[in-house]
């Protein structure tokens, strides 16, 4: 029992010296390859050089390579910057660049997001949308073109005239619809939401609540009117209240004067006989 248990000791042990030799002669491999390979490696990097920066990187992580001045720099980050997309491959995840014309994509033939001067178009960049949509200047897309679209016409309004429903014979009457939706820039044009036509009714005399705007007019002016005099005629009384009872005796003492200097005079004639 005690000999079975130390030869697979014995075994375990030949066998982890031999993952150990295979590991440090990948690593001489690694620096024949890249002579100024770092063994400080940081920022996610597995293997990396003074000069180039990453050269591998862990897993899950994606090699990218940035350019800085005339060189190129790798470097390991978690996901791919914009103008990228991301491949898993079973030695390395990388990121490529997008096309051209697009700013973000899923994968190189479908594009999330255009550059501008173009519309995104089922993953693909065009400088002109085909016929049938239009051009959607703010997600910068192509959309389906929208048609306006209104309710039902509402019921006809009363017959009036002038504001009365009474005191005349011919008269209007008016219904109104509601914009369902407003139209796009191609799609076509809303129509009318009010329409007017002339209207019959028998002809009625208006009561006391339906003489309309000039009936109300003529009333409020003379109900003024009448106002106006009521108040001439208290501000004379009271003028004449007023007054001290000298001058009034004077005006009545020189009453009779004047009635005697306004009679006319008797002229008298007198004839000479010869």
């Amino acid at each position: 029992m005690h000999l079975r248990l130390i030869s697979w000791f014995f075994i375990i042990l030949n066998f982890m010296e031999y993952i150990g030799s295979q590991n440090a002669s990948r690593g001489r491999r690694q620096r024949r390859m890249h002579p100024n390979v770092s063994q400080g490696c940081q920022g996610g990097c597995a293997t990396c050089s003074d000069y180039n920066g990453c050269l591998s990187c862990k897993p899950r992580l994606f090699f990218v390579l940035e350019r800085i001045g005339m060189k190129q720099i790798g470097v390991c980050l978690s996901s791919c910057p914009s103008g990228y997309y991301g491949t898993r491959y079973p030695d390395i995840n990388k990121c490529t660049k997008c096309k051209a014309d697009c700013d973000t994509c899923f994968n190189k033939n479908f594009c999330t997001k255009c550059k501008s001067g173009f519309y995104l178009h089922l993953g693909k960049c065009l400088d002109s949308c085909p016929e049938g949509l239009e051009a959607n200047n703010h997600t910068m897309e192509c959309v389906s073109i929208v048609h306006c679209e209104a309710s039902e016409w509402g019921p006809w309004s009363p017959c009036m005239k002038k504001g009365k429903t009474c005191g005349f014979k011919r008269g209007t009457e008016t219904r109104v619809r509601e914009i369902l939706q407003h139209p796009s820039a191609k799609g076509n044009l809303c129509p009318p939401t009010s329409e007017t036509r002339t209207c019959i009714v028998q002809r009625k005399k208006c009561s006391k609540g339906e003489r309309g705007k000039k009936g109300r007019e003529r009333k409020r002016k003379k109900l003024n009117k009448e106002e106006r005099k009521d108040t001439s005629s208290d501000s004379k009384g009271l003028e004449s209240s007023r007054e001290s009872p000298e001058p009034r005796e004077n005006r009545d003492r020189q009453q009779p004067k004047r009635k005697a200097q306004e009679k006319p005079q008797k002229s008298v004639s007198v004839s000479t006989v010869h």
